[in-house]
């Protein structure tokens, strides 16, 4: 499936009316703190199997 600048365009235009402007910077910022402890979550994850896997 690829988007070309027109499609990603309509899309941003949808989500701008949606939220609207001001809420937009609140969703991305809770968004990148999401992925951000999504990732250490990840990250402790494979500490925590290699750690397991010493001590068998």
């Amino acid at each position: 499936m690829n988007f070309g600048l027109p499609e990603i365009l309509i899309i941003a235009f949808i989500v701008v009316l949606l939220f609207g402007a001001k809420r937009l910077p609140l969703l991305a910022k809770g968004l990148g703190s999401s992925l951000k402890s999504f990732k250490k979550g990840l990250q402790d994850g494979e500490h925590d199997a290699k750690n397991d896997d010493k001590m068998n």
